[in-house]
């Protein structure tokens, strides 16, 4: 009877020990995510990694951790966490859309198109895939592809200035200005502290609709908001009407 007390005691040590090892991971996690909104990223990347060792297989942390990696701008390193996430979890759309996002920026566009693909095999209907892979195909000169994606995307995530933004400028290289500028207006309308949509419209009314009005108060706005680019515009415009 004593040696079963004693493995009872034992036993209930054990469990009590476990929960007391979650609850800890629990509350890193908690401390971790509050990093990483408040853009401590090199701070939230050590808290994942003790999440890490006593969960490896944790994909909130692995996701995390790279996108951590990602802001740190150590893309090697954040598609390596990434990767060592998906071995544990394959299929996790979020772990792809993680995967696909840093392959795309480190221009590996053609390997970013097969990882939003595989998205959409599983959801057909996923906005933020069609809307990545659009980005991608429409960089790698696809742009009937792409504009095939973004108009579903834009039918899926109809509040998504972004989507606009990118299909805009598939517009622009496909010499339809008028809806060009009629998708950077609608990425401002949905965010007006969007600087690029601003750039974008503004060397559109400049350099090819002639209305030199409106570009220079998009130049403008995009300047305030802090493009570079937008300020350049405005500099170079005012040397124009300076004269020689």
């Amino acid at each position: 009877m004593l040696r079963k007390c004693l493995c009872l005691w034992v036993l209930g040590g054990i469990l009590l020990g476990w929960g007391l090892a979650a609850q800890g991971a629990e509350d890193i996690l908690e401390q971790a995510q509050a990093a990483f909104q408040a853009q401590n990223y090199a701070k939230a990347l050590e808290l994942y990694g003790l999440v890490l060792q006593t969960d490896p297989a944790s994909a909130a942390a692995r996701r995390f951790r790279a996108l951590a990696l990602q802001r740190l701008e150590r893309p090697e390193e954040a598609l390596q966490e990434v990767n060592a996430g998906l071995q544990h979890h394959p299929k996790d759309i979020s772990l792809l859309l993680v995967q696909g996002g840093i392959l795309g920026e480190m221009g590996r566009r053609e390997e970013a198109i097969r990882v939003f693909t595989q998205i959409l095999q599983q959801d057909p209907k996923h906005g933020e895939a069609l809307k990545e892979r659009g980005v991608n195909l429409a960089n790698e000169g696809r742009l009937d592809e792409a504009l095939q994606d973004l108009n579903l995307a834009a039918k899926l995530l109809p509040q998504d200035p972004w989507v606009y933004n990118h299909r805009g400028m598939v517009y622009f290289c496909q010499n339809k200005l008028k809806a060009a500028v009629a998708d950077f207006t609608t990425a401002i309308k949905l965010r007006p502290d969007l600087p690029h949509a601003y750039f974008f419209r503004g060397n559109l009314y400049r350099y090819h609709l002639n209305q030199p009005a409106k570009a220079r108060a998009d130049f403008q706005e995009g300047c305030r908001l802090g493009h570079p680019l937008c300020c350049q515009e405005l500099e170079k415009a005012d040397q124009t009407s300076k004269g020689p």
